[in-house]
């Protein structure tokens, strides 16, 4: 977030631009919390220290506040408990969620995902796509998240935009169900349906 400039145009966040140089930028982009898709924990550190790394970084909180938010992150993820693990030492679906409390750690406003799903077996799949929408209802906050995964896309999106990979340019956007029924897209309709040209259940 706020690495690479829009190749055209700008993008305002309440009403602000948090991609312009300067400490009002940086401080804006505060509001973006970002779960990673390999979860980006640092190995040497624990889930708590991993959680307490922003804490640390961009608030004037204690150390005996930054460990009790950092508890508390763990704890709103499942991961109550697992406050003195190394990355290492948990499975894979747990690095995810360890990876969305340090995401949340500053109460973000935005929460974006990238591929969330990748490498997660489909139960940890379906349970990540639970606890996201836990988190957007019980924190309030905005939820964007990247996924070729269909399952997750049904799930959890209110909106789905699909964008063209050879120009980068959107094709679609809408309720993913909305457009599962009414898209006349070719290559949308082919990735909804997995490339099924029809829903009808075949004559016998």
């Amino acid at each position: 977030i706020g690495r690479l400039a829009p190749a055209r145009g700008e993008i305002l966040f309440d009403g602000r631009n948090p991609f312009a140089d300067g400490a009002g930028a940086a401080s804006e982009r505060r509001n973006f919390g970002v779960m990673f898709q390999g979860g980006a924990l640092w190995s040497s550190m624990t889930l708590a220290e991993n959680v307490s790394l922003p804490l640390e970084q961009y608030t004037r909180l204690t150390a005996a506040e930054i460990r009790e938010v950092a508890r508390m992150k763990l704890a709103l993820v499942g991961l109550k408990g697992f406050e003195g693990y190394f990355p290492s030492e948990i499975s894979g679906g747990m690095r995810k969620r360890a990876s969305l409390a340090r995401a949340m750690a500053l109460d973000p406003e935005i929460l974006f995902f990238d591929e969330p799903s990748a490498g997660l077996d489909p139960l940890s799949s379906r349970r990540l796509d639970e606890l996201m929408l836990q988190l957007r209802d019980t924190l309030g906050a905005t939820v964007v998240v990247v996924t070729h995964e269909l399952e997750s896309i049904f799930a959890i999106a209110d909106t789905a935009l699909f964008l063209n990979a050879q120009t980068r340019t959107p094709t679609a956007l809408g309720n993913p169900h909305e457009l599962l029924k009414h898209s006349t897209e070719p290559a949308v309709r082919a990735f909804l349906t997995r490339g099924e040209s029809s829903h009808e259940t075949p004559a016998p």
